[in-house]
């Protein structure tokens, strides 16, 4: 790529453009256009985020400063320049946080919702119902830990929620304080609430209980102070696959490590006493600006429970039940629906139930031969899982890929493949060195007319909860080409073969940045020749520099570029010559946005592919990703106007602008355009038609939000 195209000037880092996406989820927290529980929901997913974006971002430009590399970013920054930006950026992102949450709370008790922001604030009779739950519920769990020369500074576990305190001798009166700490239970519920008679709701954190009642736990000492405080730690695994006999084994020993990772973050209360902070900042090692003091309670991810309790439906939005495809006919088997055409799938607003239907049928089908899944993150209770048993049990060969280096859900991962082997499966536990990110089922089916294959590919995850609040896509398929391609990966997944092509299908590491760079240029070329060119492209994040180059040239050509970019995006928008002809929106709405499209107007004759990766290079190099081409006319029909939906969205949409910011469409005399609320109109509409197929909402658990983090 030319250097014109390449200079670091160019470029946003990437870290400081995930704070920005953080600020975009915080300012919904703001909008006083929603339902208040919405938006206390929205300020609870900022903490959730925020404690990844330290455990792993934070984490590993530490370790590149603790190794003295000073490679620069994108950008041009290096290591601990970065450190020293994002730490200013998050400790304003921090202040505004509390700040957010301080101005929920009078709207909050105006409902009569009330959180008790101190236990020195209870009435007479909230004290004594507090006290006794203490004494019945909490005490019994609790264990103090004194630190002294016989009882060395405790492991404190990254995440967790404590009490750290200084106490005093009764006995030896010139003594010096001693520090004591004691964990927050994570078995019992945070927020306990308080018997009322007037019709409200009060809540109180555990912790505050824990604090009213701390100087029962040292009956021998004066408590001088007491104070919560949580650390964070580096939690990015680092697995040494090279070495690795056992990848399965290995992972488990990271997992463990995770616990005892360096300290990078100290949260602690504002009005701590200056001697607890030092011997805090000393024994965890945390320098002062990794300290940061709260003006309220910790860890706000507790908001989610205050989202979901009891009663206030009219402080919240509407629960929203996926609808039923209408391409589906539900007297037909999903394999002759799949015979009669493609069928596009639009997640969460219309049911993931096909997808489990494909794998159930599959299981219990006699026609079946073989099931082939990749698996990267499954519900809790996944219903795919229960029928690849089944199918293993019924005697099909069923093969799965388990990508046990899934970010947060290794540990989960681990004991669905041993459980799969157990069944009969045959487990392939990823590949040395990448993460296999695609999602992809194959099903082999041995029919009157020979052998035919099934294939579903999706740009989510196989995970039947979260399909409930991502935004995905996804095509069921017979197409004999597809099926090729299906094969040969799995073919490559499980026995490291290296397709000499593919029919329809590009897969990374190896073919798919080339693929984006071609169509991104024949866009380019057709421009420079006078010919109309347009690229409109979906995805999580943006960071890649040669994907950025290549669009930057293209738009120096006159090609008009549409992104829509959830999350990160180091590209700039409105350089001179270089950016002019090139928007980018994010959305931040009820539904995590996650689906992964892209469109190249190729002369008039279009093409639209779907996929699984971002434009980043994590995706492009060091993970198997695939993307698949949409042809059936209809379907393109659809995939484009979903596309055009979020283009006109002028109420969760933020754009880009020249100096860097994010602002809301100014929408005039415009009709307000919210694309989630339009398409599940659109949903139920069509959902409508299919009276044949009514939906079981037993089958759909209320709607929860799900931190919308980089990993998902």
């Amino acid at each position: 790529m030319a250097e014109e195209f390449t200079k670091n000037e160019y470029f946003r880092n990437r870290e400081l453009s995930w704070i920005q996406f953080d600020d975009r989820i915080l300012s919904e927290a703001k909008d006083t256009t929603l339902p208040l529980l919405e938006r206390i929901k929205f300020l609870s997913i900022t903490a959730s985020n925020l404690d990844e974006f330290f455990m792993v971002r934070v984490a590993s430009l530490k370790d590149q400063v603790h190794a003295n590399y000073k490679k620069e970013d994108i950008a041009g920054m290096r290591p601990a320049e970065q450190l020293e930006q994002i730490g200013m950026e998050l400790h304003r992102f921090v202040a505004d946080q509390y700040q957010t949450y301080q101005d929920l709370l009078p709207l909050l008790e105006a409902e009569g919702l009330y959180l008790v922001p101190s236990h020195e604030s209870l009435s007479t009779a909230d004290s004594v119902y507090v006290d006794q739950y203490f004494m019945d519920t909490v005490y019994p769990v609790l264990t103090p830990m004194a630190v002294d020369s016989s009882r060395p500074f405790p492991l404190i576990r990254n995440k967790s929620l404590n009490i750290a305190a200084l106490i005093l001798s009764k006995k030896e009166k010139k003594a010096e304080p001693e520090f004591a700490t004691v964990q927050v239970p994570s078995v019992l519920p945070r927020l306990v609430q308080i018997p009322t008679t007037d019709g409200s709701t009060r809540l109180i954190l555990l912790e505050e209980i824990i604090e009213r009642n701390i100087q029962k736990l040292f009956l021998n000492y004066d408590v001088v102070c007491a104070h919560p405080y949580r650390i964070e730690r580096n939690s990015d695994l680092g697995i040494d696959e090279e070495d690795a006999e056992d990848l399965l084994k290995e992972i488990q020993r990271s997992l463990k490590r995770r616990q005892w990772g360096e300290a990078i973050k100290l949260e602690i209360d504002a009005g701590v006493d200056k001697k607890l902070l030092c011997v805090l900042k000393k024994e965890l090692e945390i320098k002062d600006e990794d300290v940061y003091l709260i003006n309220g309670p910790l860890d706000l991810t507790f908001l989610m429970k205050v989202y979901g309790v009891d009663g206030f439906e009219e402080l919240r939005v509407e629960k929203y039940i996926p609808q039923p495809v209408p391409e589906i006919d539900p007297e037909l088997s999903l394999f002759e629906n799949i015979r009669k055409g493609d069928i596009l799938l639009h997640h969460p607003y219309q049911t993931f139930d096909p997808v489990v239907d494909f794998v159930r049928q599959a299981s219990i089908d006699p026609k079946v031969l073989a099931i082939k899944q990749t698996l990267y993150r499954v519900s809790g209770n996944s219903p795919i899982i229960a029928a690849l048993i089944k199918a293993a049990d019924n005697g099909k060969q069923v093969t799965v890929l388990v990508e046990l280096k899934a970010r947060f859900d290794e540990e989960n991962n681990i004991g669905w493949a041993l459980k799969l082997e157990k069944a009969g499966c045959h487990v392939i536990y990823g590949l040395k060195g990448l993460k296999t990110h695609s999602k992809i089922t194959l099903v082999v089916r041995n029919e009157e007319d020979g052998i035919r294959r099934y294939v579903h590919l999706g740009t989510g995850n196989y995970n039947d909860s979260t399909a409930k609040l991502y935004t995905d896509m996804g095509l069921l398929t017979c197409s004999n080409a597809i099926g090729e391609d299906a094969t040969a990966v799995f073919n490559m997944l499980s026995g490291y073969s290296e397709p000499l092509g593919w029919n329809k299908l590009s897969v990374a590491p190896l073919w798919l940045r080339k693929r984006f760079l071609s169509l991104i240029e024949r866009e380019t070329r057709h421009a420079k020749e006078g010919r109309s060119a347009h690229i409109i492209a979906k995805m999580n994040s943006l960071c890649d520099r040669g994907i950025i180059a290549a669009l930057y040239a293209a738009s120096a050509a006159g090609v008009k570029i549409e992104l829509i970019v959830r999350g990160i995006c180091c590209l700039k928008v409105g350089i001179p010559g270089v950016s002019e002809n090139i928007s980018v929106r994010s959305i931040v709405g009820n539904f995590l946005e996650h689906s992964r499209i892209f469109y190249f107007y190729n002369d008039g004759d279009s093409e639209i592919y779907m996929g699984s990766a971002d434009w980043m290079p994590r995706n492009l190099d060091r993970r198997v990703e695939i993307l698949f081409p949409v042809e059936n006319p209809q379907l393109k029909e659809e995939v484009m106007h979903i596309l055009e939906v979020q283009l006109a969205d002028n109420v969760k949409a933020h754009q880009l602008q020249a100096d860097g910011t994010y602002t809301k469409p100014d929408r005039g005399e415009a009709e307000p355009v919210m694309s989630q609320n339009q398409f599940c109109k659109e949903a139920k509409a069509k959902g409508k038609k299919n009276v044949k197929s009514p939906i079981d909402e037993r089958h759909f658990e209320p709607m929860e939000a799900v931190p919308v983090s980089e990993h998902s």
